[in-house]
């Protein structure tokens, strides 16, 4: 027997749950893609791209991943022979790299490991020691979906301005748009990349680069014509926003998605992502402190709201994994990146969440616990509803 029958939930760190509002918005027939209704729709979603990133500056879509918008990101601003510094903390910055090299960037890497922040320290001392000013852009991940350490991005501006270097911040926030706390203006980020398929809960296939003046005046004097971000943020024509036929299905289902963010308040959204992890935190420590469980990241200023990776050693991970969506329904985040990666699991916890669905997750965990035989301390059940009660508050 297995009690896996019903509704599934996916708790991986995206593509994540998406709410039903924006699966009925899709569900439609294709629409004049020449003018009326869906020109419409695409103007009202510039200013709301903006605002969910805190910016007053450019935004251009893409037809991608969000491997995509990092190629983007780079064909714009950097060229052949230039360098650029990777602050690596995890698989994702590491793999942007690894796209400006197959570009014919040089690459600095400065590797942090799995399971700790940027040392800040330390990307002054490489600026420093850049006295040719040869590094044309720091890559940094503002949330790395593999390791959900969080880092220090406004950090790195004050790094960057105390050291009057002249490299373009450039940061990944693919797993935190919408769930994690991000200012693209306030903190001096100078190009921003993210896609659709995690807090902005629509189905993966778009994503997105935002970018300032001081961006988009070092851009490259040649682009590719599909790459290139200005017909995309000052199109004379629609079918310019997108390079061809727009994504017509996805965005009509982000405009709801972005309504969505809206009616809730982005900062009511970056509240309830904080106090639902704060509630997984809670049980992961209880059940951590017997057995070979630990989170990933040990300081909690620095673990994401969006995503917990967590160490239960080999081959644990993928035992209780297994579990998990074979007998109970909830399918947790795979050890990406990691060796040996049956050692370890991610939890999604970003976008379309709410208490009940993090109790459910926190529970089902506890039953393959027990049901695998991993060693576990107790106590996590009640300690993860408290913080949820705490956080809600007591009803009038």
């Amino acid at each position: 027997m297995s009690l896996a029958n019903g509704r599934s939930y996916l708790a991986i760190p995206g593509p994540s749950v998406m709410p039903d509002a924006v699966l009925r918005a899709m569900h439609r027939a294709s629409p004049n893609i020449y003018e009326g209704e869906l020109h419409d729709l695409t103007n009202s979603l510039i200013p709301d791209l903006k605002a969910v990133a805190q910016t007053d500056q450019n935004v251009a879509i893409y037809i991608g991943n969000g491997h995509a918008a990092w190629e983007a990101a780079l064909a714009n601003t950097v060229s052949e022979g230039d360098t650029v510094l990777v602050l690596a903390t995890g698989r994702f910055c590491i793999g942007w790299g690894e796209m400006a090299e197959g570009l014919g960037v040089k690459v600095q890497t400065l590797d942090y490991g799995d399971a700790a922040p940027i040392d800040l320290a330390q990307v002054e001392d490489a600026l420093r020691a850049d006295k040719a000013g040869a590094i044309k852009a720091i890559l940094a991940v503002h949330v790395d979906t593999s390791t959900s350490v969080k880092n220090d991005i406004a950090g790195l501006r004050q790094v960057l301005d105390t050291t009057g270097h002249d490299a373009l911040l450039m940061a990944d926030c693919i797993a935190s748009l919408g769930c994690d706390r991000f200012e693209m203006d306030a903190w001096g980020v100078d190009v921003m990349v993210s896609a659709c398929q995690k807090g902005l809960m629509t189905p993966a296939g778009i994503s997105f680069v935002w970018y300032n003046a001081k961006a988009d005046a070092v851009r490259r004097k040649t682009v590719s014509r599909y790459w290139d971000w200005r017909p995309r943020t000052e199109p004379d024509y629609y079918f310019e926003y997108f390079d061809g036929t727009a994504p017509t299905h996805h965005l009509y289902g982000l405009r709801t998605a972005l309504d969505m963010i809206k009616a809730e308040g982005l900062d009511a959204a970056f509240a309830r992502h904080e106090t639902l992890a704060r509630a997984i935190w809670a049980a992961f420590e209880c059940w951590g402190a017997e057995g070979p469980m630990h989170l990933n990241i040990a300081d909690p200023a620095h673990r994401s709201h969006a995503v917990t990776s967590v160490v239960v050693g080999s081959p644990n991970g993928d035992k209780l994994r297994h579990w998990c969506e074979n007998e109970a329904g909830l399918t947790l985040g795979i050890g990406l990146g990691r060796s040996p990666a049956d050692a370890y699991f991610r939890v999604g916890h970003m976008g379309h969440v709410n208490a009940q669905m993090i109790m459910g997750v926190v529970g089902t965990i506890q039953a393959g616990l027990i049901a695998t035989g991993i060693p576990h301390g107790g106590g996590a059940v009640d300690a993860a509803a408290r913080v949820i009660a705490a956080g809600v508050g007591p009803t009038s």
